[in-house]
């Protein structure tokens, strides 16, 4: 007989839930996950993972069109879309199948079905359709699914799925979300982009690296809006000249779909324009998966559209946490992962701290790479901060003039009264990388002169950090 009682229940088995998960077992809770599709959620099935997979065949692929640039040779440079993504899917199984193995080693019991918090305590499942079962995990006869559960403590981890916006809605065919321009059956020969966040100019990246036609339109001043605006500039600079188009403080007001091309009306500066493509992504953002799960009869306190929680995962409702993308932004995997440990910890009585949402960083994948923890220059200033700013860039970086990649900047945000780190951003090759180290920085509350006394080793790429913090206090060695 399947249990059906639990110390702790966990809606949602993506990277906030089945982390969460393993943690509530080493602490010795009897656990339980629910899941209605896929372990890994989105991040290791649609996301995270195999864009990175599509991202780093599309990095090949360049670097082998410009092997003559390295002293090599390479001729009849051609891909197979098929077999890219399907290498991109076959390293989104093998972490699946992980996964699965790790909850069953820690003894974490699976529930596969749609979950409903019908009162503090309980939870109700539902069967569904949507279950894909991975052959590494199959779902044995009889276990759990459909049926009542009860929990001292229930996570929801619900995760979040693409914003659709009025008039733009995605079709699966003409117009994709990240789901269809994962699988592609045929690279389109154009493609509009709506929307520069991480997805937006991740996939813009790809699809150009692959020799598509691409147009992003957004409708901040700037790409990658929670960037700090200089690095953002650098970026787009890198990225036109690799061939990316940017219509920036437009809207798409419409779409024409026709057999198989749309048409879009871009709205920029009081005039309108029209551009046909083969293909649209609509990227504008994502929203929390919220709905069916009982929170509103339950009372549980939301806030444009997300799980309002006390920084260690507890709603207003006591026994009902939530984590992750459903908990807020910044929606991203490892803040999910974090936030959960943090919650069972807590639920656990371990001395925990509450998440500083100001020291996780925020990656972007693209070519060149963009990565940034704390505050941006703007944001620096806004809070009334007299600031010290550093700059390196990397065409004066011996490691990466002979990587080829000399194009990038490092930038350091320091408080000028106390030697704060309060902000690093970076745009270059392999900065999504350097990134932790400023980030492990400003956890240990590292001054400036800490930094300034701290061994990089030579030849680095994050040589250019060091030099980066020195060029704040009129230090720096190498420019």
């Amino acid at each position: 007989m399947t249990d059906t009682t639990f110390d702790v229940l966990i809606i949602g088995a993506g990277p906030g839930g089945y982390v969460t998960a393993i943690r509530a077992a080493q602490l010795g809770f009897k656990t339980a996950i629910v899941e209605r599709e896929h372990l890994g959620g989105i991040c290791l099935n649609w996301g995270c993972i195999p864009t990175k997979a599509l991202l780093r065949s599309a990095e090949i692929y360049h670097y082998m069109k410009h092997a003559d640039s390295y002293g090599l040779s390479a001729k009849d440079i051609s891909f197979d879309a098929s077999k890219v993504v399907q290498r991109s899917r076959g390293v989104s199984g093998r972490l699946n199948g992980g996964v699965a193995g790790l909850l069953k080693k820690n003894k974490v019991q699976v529930i596969w079905g749609e979950a409903k918090v019908t009162k503090a305590g309980e939870v109700v499942v539902t069967d569904t359709k949507k279950a894909i079962v991975q052959p590494q995990n199959p779902i044995p006869k009889g276990v759990a699914g459909a049926g009542t559960y009860k929990a001292k403590h229930i996570i929801i981890a619900t995760g979040a799925r693409p914003r659709v916006l009025p008039g733009l809605e995605p079709d699966g065919k003409l117009v994709w979300t990240y789901f269809e321009a994962m699988v592609p059956k045929a690279m389109p020969k154009s493609l509009l982009v709506i929307g520069s966040g991480a997805i937006g100019i991740e996939f813009a990246s790809f699809y150009n690296a692959m020799g598509v036609d691409v147009t992003v339109v957004e409708i901040m001043d700037q790409i990658m809006p929670v960037e700090d605006t200089e690095i953002s500039k650098v970026a787009q600079k890198q990225l036109e000249k690799q061939g990316l188009k940017f219509k920036l403080s437009a809207k798409v007001a419409k779409l024409d779909r026709k057999a198989d091309s749309v048409t879009a009306t871009i709205e920029a500066g009081g005039k309108s324009e029209q551009i046909t493509v083969d293909r649209v992504i609509a990227a504008a953002g994502v929203v929390a998966n919220i709905e069916n799960l009982g929170l509103e009869a339950l009372n549980v306190k939301l806030d444009k559209g997300c799980i309002v929680t006390d920084g260690f995962g507890r709603t207003n409702v006591p026994g009902i946490y939530a984590i992750g993308d459903v908990a807020g932004p910044p929606m991203l995997a490892h803040k999910a992962e974090h936030e959960g440990v943090i919650c069972i910890e807590t639920i656990k009585g371990l001395h925990t701290h509450a998440m500083k949402k100001d020291q996780i960083p925020g990656c972007t994948y693209c070519h060149p790479q963009v990565a940034s923890v704390g505050l941006t220059e703007a944001k620096a200033k806004a809070a009334g901060f007299e600031l010290k700013i550093g700059r390196f860039p990397f065409l004066a970086n011996g490691k990466a003039i002979a990587l080829g990649e000399d194009q990038g900047l490092i930038k350091t945000i320091f408080d000028a009264k106390t030697g704060r780190l309060l902000g690093a951003h970076m745009v270059g090759a392999e900065v999504t990388e350097l990134i932790q180290g400023f980030v492990v920085a400003m956890g240990l509350e590292t001054t400036e002169e800490e930094l300034m006394h701290t061994v990089f080793p030579h030849p680095t790429l994050s040589e250019m950090m060091h030099e980066s913090v020195l060029d704040a206090y009129g230090r720096v060695i190498h420019m």
